[in-house]
């Protein structure tokens, strides 16, 4: 599928701790930058924008632990294998593993809270970040309201005990990526099939629905912890970030994404795209028009 989606690009397995091994590709040239993907999806979502990114920079797709072809270790009572402090230190070992201490970033959804962390727990790591539809974790439940968790439902399955969500998810892995998807974009008109069927034939994978709902059970539990930490003690992100939300998603109905960031990071700037969630596969052309110039810091 990577040489069908990703030409020239090539696949690594790097182990960033023990018995966690991630999957990514790697290619192009020029400055690094990783890309981290969202739920329930995988380092596919970039196919329509990887390309031109690595005209300019080393690209570094990542699939998170728990999704694609990386390692889905089993969850634990506090969830810590899930965290978000996990998940950012696997993407630092992995861009360490490449020689590339330092690093731009552009992230999506599950991937940009990872992202988030990334930089407030390694703040020499990323140069600059793009952050794709999302506000920080702690404001969106923070202000949840009846119109948020009606849309955003599965915020509030994932996070039930286990067995339960994946018990249910398991039963028809490609209906939960279907369902999820066009439910969200109005249809999946825009995904291209081969990106699809990765992401079910992911999602299908021996214990890719537990890795699921231990990455939202850990958002909803251990990561607030730490973001609650970070507000207590004044800790704020000094990485510029680009933030960019799609005009016709949840986060711009229910969020104001550009006063919530400035509250935790010092520089921010952004605005919306024409689209919905999934914006490096409904407006590529849109996402690269303005992520482009901020990552090569023009």
């Amino acid at each position: 599928m990577d040489a069908s989606l990703f030409p020239g690009f090539r696949q690594l397995a790097i182990e960033t701790a023990p018995g966690i091994s991630i999957n990514a590709i790697v290619g192009g040239a020029g400055a690094p930058l990783l890309l981290l993907h969202g739920h329930p999806q995988t380092h596919a979502i970039w196919h329509k924008v990887a390309g031109t990114l690595a005209e300019r920079f080393t690209v570094v797709a990542c699939d998170l632990r728990g999704y694609g072809d990386s390692s889905k270790p089993a969850g634990d009572p506090g969830h810590l294998a899930y965290s978000k402090r996990s998940m950012a230190t696997d993407a630092l070992r992995v861009m360490q593993s490449l020689g590339y201490p330092r690093f731009r970033a552009l992230a999506h959804d599950r991937g940009a809270r990872v992202a988030h962390r990334l930089m407030a727990d390694y703040p020499d790591a990323v140069e600059r970040a793009v952050l794709l539809d999302i506000a920080p974790t702690l404001a969106m439940y923070a202000q949840t309201s009846e119109t948020f968790a009606r849309l955003y439902w599965h915020w509030f399955f994932l996070i039930q005990p286990a067995p339960l969500p994946e018990r249910l998810i398991e039963a028809d892995p490609g209906a939960y990526v279907r369902d999820v998807m066009g439910s969200r974009n109005g249809s999946l008109a825009a995904f291209d099939p081969r990106a699809l069927a990765e992401y079910a034939r992911c999602l299908a994978s021996p214990g890719a629905a537990h890795g699921l709902c231990e990455d939202y059970r850990a958002a909803a539990s251990i990561d607030l912890e730490h973001d609650r930490d970070d507000r207590a003690h004044g800790r704020k992100l000094a990485t510029p970030l680009l933030v960019l939300w799609g005009a016709n998603g949840v986060v711009a109905r229910c969020f104001d994404p550009l006063a919530e960031w400035r509250k935790v990071a010092d520089d921010v700037s952004g605005h919306t795209l024409p689209c919905g969630h999934y914006i490096a596969e409904e407006a590529p052309d849109a996402l690269l028009a303005a992520a482009l110039p901020f990552l090569s810091g023009l």
